[in-house]
């Protein structure tokens, strides 16, 4: 394994789920954060930064570019409060320990997914429950400002239990950073926008969105680095979509579906995570039910996909993945069975392989491997 850009072990994030919800019996104690032995794929425990506001339900998270600062969701339902929050915290260089700064409302329920745009101003939020996006900027020290602007979803898709109203599941600029794209897993949409950086305010772009058929319920998306290509994973139909991407006009025009389930499988399943793997040859999808990591092969003229294979998580439920930066490991944090595994990747197949070593981590939810 090529291992030699590495002088010591990765600093991994993991968010976590910290209390009872409609939809899952949290029991974190907060952000958690491990060492990556990049020779063996072993993970050694570091620290949890738990106790405070910053730390309920921080299921989602984010490190801004430079590596200075680490942004997380705080996943608040209805149930438990007015708005969810965005929490800021500052990562110490010596120890990649983090220091708390401070939490802005992300306007809306059930914050999953923040990312940060390339320049590092503001930071990209969607509210699942509430169906909205929002954009806070980001500060000179890390912490974060009032919202500057909220942008609310409307329409409803088939389902009638998971698409009664738009659901945000995820928003992220595009590969080039021009556009931002934000999944709406209740329509069926992905909306798309410019973001005016002096006011920090999202321009829907022309046309404002890409359809898919109805039921689908995009999950996530993932930008091909290399390519003019994006995949979009499905929940509802367990499902991955190759997308066109015209970096001009923001513009996706869907050139394939493939199911992410093997032929003979016939139980039930949630798509969850979609990764490219950092040569481009490969993309990565994982499937909670099947309990397993689809891998497909990336035709480098077209961008479309082939069936590799499928390799078990190891767990229940792999809610997410994360690939570190050489594309040598692979971990999965398996939610329901409270785990977090990592994998061999052969760069040559892109075929997985379980390095043996795992940690228990309560209800983990999302991976950050820190990029040096």
């Amino acid at each position: 394994m090529d291992t030699g850009r590495y002088a010591q072990h990765i600093p991994v994030y993991i968010g976590t789920y910290t209390r009872r919800e409609s939809f899952v019996n949290g029991k974190a104690d907060g952000i958690y954060i491990y060492d990556l032995d990049p020779a063996t794929g072993e993970l050694t425990y570091a620290a949890t930064i738990a106790a405070g506001a910053g730390t309920i339900n921080p299921s989602f998270l984010t490190v801004a570019p430079g590596d200075r600062f680490l942004y997380a969701v705080n996943e608040i339902t209805g149930s438990q409060g007015p708005n969810g929050t965005l929490s800021a915290f500052a990562i110490d260089p010596a120890n990649n320990k983090l220091s708390y700064l401070n939490q802005q409302s992300t306007h809306g329920l059930a914050p999953c997914y923040v990312s940060i745009e390339p320049e590092g101003c503001y930071a990209l939020v969607a509210n699942y429950e509430t169906g909205s996006i929002c954009v806070l900027p980001i500060q000179a020290d890390g912490g974060l400002s009032e919202a500057t602007d909220v942008v609310q979803f409307t329409g409803a898709g088939p389902h009638p239990e998971r698409q009664e109203g738009p659901h945000a599941h995820m928003i992220v600029p595009g590969s080039d950073g021009r556009y931002i794209f934000a999944v709406d897993l209740g329509t069926d949409r992905l909306m798309v926008y410019r973001l005016d950086l002096e006011r920090g305010k999202l321009v829907p772009a022309d046309p404002p969105w890409t359809a898919l058929p109805p039921g689908t319920g995009p999950r996530h998306l993932a930008f091909h680095q290399q390519l003019p290509f994006a995949y979009v994973i499905s929940e509802l139909q367990s499902t991955v979509t190759v997308f066109h991407y015209e970096a001009r006009s923001g513009k996706l025009e869907p050139l394939q579906t493939l199911s992410t389930l093997p032929a003979d499988f016939a139980g039930g399943n949630l798509g969850a995570a979609i990764k490219v793997a950092p040569s481009g040859r490969f993309v990565y999808a994982s499937n909670r039910g099947h309990d397993s990591l689809a891998i497909f092969r990336v035709d480098q003229v077209t961008g479309e996909l082939s069936v590799v294979g499928h390799e078990s998580a190891q767990g229940k439920s792999p809610r997410d993945f994360a690939i570190d930066l050489t594309g040598t490991l692979l971990l999965v944090a398996n939610q329901d069975s409270d785990s977090v595994v990592t994998f061999w990747i052969d760069k040559d197949s892109g075929l997985l392989r379980a390095t043996g070593h795992g940690v228990r981590v309560p209800k983990p939810v999302c991976l950050h491997v820190a990029n040096d």
